[in-house]
């Protein structure tokens, strides 16, 4: 079994990622390229995650062993046996053997750092291009990261002078590649702490309310009438840059320099434009630069990006809408049927699309009764309750775990009890419970937030290339420094534990922290506390109110605006019907 967990591992977050990517991505429309660099992205920190927990276990299993060369012991192949006491320290069933765990930390790292700092934010640029060929698509994209590599290079540069002149400071290559791994693990703990705050409370918060049908009914009815002022509002934009594109191409005629270019945009238009712009054109027409000001390629590209743009938010918003009106009518239709009498779910609307033979055999009207009226909300309740339970056992331990004496950080109890009785199958999964519950209460807050409309996670294949690369730019950067606070969590940190044991490979890969102590002994640990402060916040909705008083109308119930958008929803949904 040597190895073969990591091997598995590997190949089922790989198409956990592959799963994920096709649900929020379009494969067919998209660029090759931007769907392989997302994938990646996703992918390496997934692959983090999951394999952190063997990376535990296996380094455990390595402090046995050093134990036992500074004391006398008998070796029986999958066990060795300390000195007089004659304890047994037995082999993880998913252990890695010596060598291969550092190797695969580096390239996961370096990849997913490469990726995050220079390769995702050239490709955002480029697939923002309203470039009509690869070269002017890269020009435009190194123009535009100029700044923000120059940034960082200025910093860097003035740095290493420093370091330089400065007598006192004696750097090495591994001590200045510490720091650049510091300064990068700052910049995402940061970040981290504060989606961490909001997702510690809104994931048990949305599944407590997921169990209240007239809630869930009455959001829904806000949504349909906000999205229908964003669909109106994307209609409208596309509509206006639809004129543009048809004065263009009236103006430039077939024989003109610039015809492939407006050709390329045509392309991109919607089916029902391209054929009303192909009915009102006059091939036959030369162009006379005398007589017309024509635009530019660079008026052109501009253009082009304002196509892409307004056809991709048209699209998902009316793709949306249809899936906000089957959300809602299946909602009324299990308020109707919570008082029928024969306990037989019945649909206003059948689904078009054919259903599996199996699940029809399998659920049944009876059972998707019992199930959506009578278990559902019961199970989402203790859902709820579980899931609050493991958010204040975080925030507990995230303002306790610099104490080593008393340990007080819970997760650091679990895993030195497991780790007494050298319980490796306790311990991983311990791990694994603790790292996927922070790990989903962050990457959720992504998938949730949006910032406008440059970036925006929409499910069934509805998120633009930009948002994607956004997303694995996010995930790149707030990876690393989520492991390093899970390592600090249970005490498998020495910078934490401040005892003299071997480190997992992980942290080796990391490097020490002493390089820089008051990052070390300071922000690593009492920055993570402000987790406290915006779990309060979460849990009063001071974000949302905050938006409420800007005039960016968030669902509230003591709102007399959200009771307005409530009905205007309610007849919109009605109309729908």
């Amino acid at each position: 079994m040597s190895g073969a967990a990591l091997g598995l591992e590997i190949v089922f977050v790989f198409f956990l990622a592959l799963f994920l990517l096709h649900r929020y991505g379009d494969f067919k429309k998209q660029h090759r390229l931007v769907i392989l660099a997302t994938l990646l992205a996703w992918y390496l920190c997934f692959l983090i995650v999951f394999i952190l927990p063997l990376d535990v276990s296996t380094t455990i299993y390595n402090r046995c062993k050093l134990a036992v060369n500074s004391s006398p012991a008998e070796s029986n192949g999958s066990y060795v046996t300390l000195g007089p006491s004659k304890q047994k320290c037995f082999k993880p069933w998913s252990y890695i053997p010596d060598g291969i765990m550092p190797i695969f930390w580096r390239v996961v790292y370096w990849t997913s750092q490469f990726l995050t700092w220079i390769l995702l934010p050239f490709m955002q640029s480029y697939a923002r291009s309203g470039g009509f060929s690869i070269t002017g698509k890269i020009k435009t994209a190194l123009i535009e990261n100029a700044i923000y590599y120059g940034t960082y290079l200025l910093i860097f540069g003035a740095f290493l002078i420093y370091v330089a002149v400065n007598p006192n400071f004696n750097l090495q290559w591994n001590q200045l590649q510490t720091i650049g791994i510091a300064a990068a693990n700052t910049w995402g703990l940061f970040l981290l702490v504060l989606l961490l705050g909001y997702g510690l409370v809104e994931i048990p918060r949305s599944h407590w309310n997921g169990a209240k049908r007239g809630y869930l009914l009455m959001k829904t009815y806000f949504k349909a009438a906000k999205l229908m002022t964003e669909k109106a509002d994307a209609e409208e934009n596309l509509e206006d840059i639809m004129e543009e594109v048809r004065k263009v191409s009236e103006s430039i005629k077939y024989n003109h320099p610039l015809r492939k270019c407006v050709d390329t945009i045509l392309k991109k238009c919607p089916t029902e434009y391209q054929e009303r712009m192909g009915r009102n054109m006059d091939d036959y027409e030369d162009f006379d630069e005398r007589q017309n000001s024509y635009p530019s390629e660079k008026s052109l590209a501009k253009l082009h990006k304002q196509v892409i743009y307004s056809v991709q938010r048209h699209r998902r918003t009316q793709v949306q809408w249809q899936i906000l009106l089957e959300q809602a009518f299946y909602l009324e239709d299990v308020a109707k049927n919570e008082s029928s009498a024969t306990r037989q779910f019945v649909h206003t609307f059948h689904s078009q699309e054919p259903e599996n033979k199996i699940i029809q055999y399998f659920y049944t009207p009876t059972v998707e009764w019992y199930w959506e009226c009578l278990l559902r909300p019961w199970f989402y309740r203790v859902l709820a309750v579980v899931l609050a339970t493991f958010s204040v056992i975080v925030v507990w331990s995230e303002c306790t775990f610099f104490s080593t004496k008393p340990v007080l950080s819970l997760f650091a109890v679990f895993i030195q009890l497991a780790e007494k009785t050298y319980n490796y199958i306790y311990i991983e999964m311990a791990c694994f419970l603790t790292i996927f519950f922070l790990s989903i209460c962050v990457y959720s807050t992504v998938f949730r937030i949006r910032v406008f409309n440059y970036y925006y996670l929409a499910s069934h294949h509805q998120t633009d290339a930009y948002s994607l690369l956004f997303s694995g730019m996010l995930f790149c950067r707030l990876t690393p420094p989520l492991c390093l606070n899970f390592l600090g969590l249970t005490h498998m940190d020495a910078t934490i534990s401040h005892k003299n044991t071997q480190p997992t490979a992980y942290t080796s890969i990391m490097g020490s922290m002493r390089v820089l102590s008051f990052i070390a002994d300071g922000f690593y640990i009492y920055y993570p506390m402000l987790v406290v402060i915006l779990c309060i916040a979460t849990y009063f909705s001071l974000g949302t109110r905050c938006l409420n008083l800007l005039g960016f109308q968030q669902f509230m119930g003591d709102n007399e605006m959200t009771s307005d958008l409530i009905d205007e929803g309610k007849e919109l949904i009605r109309r729908g019907k």
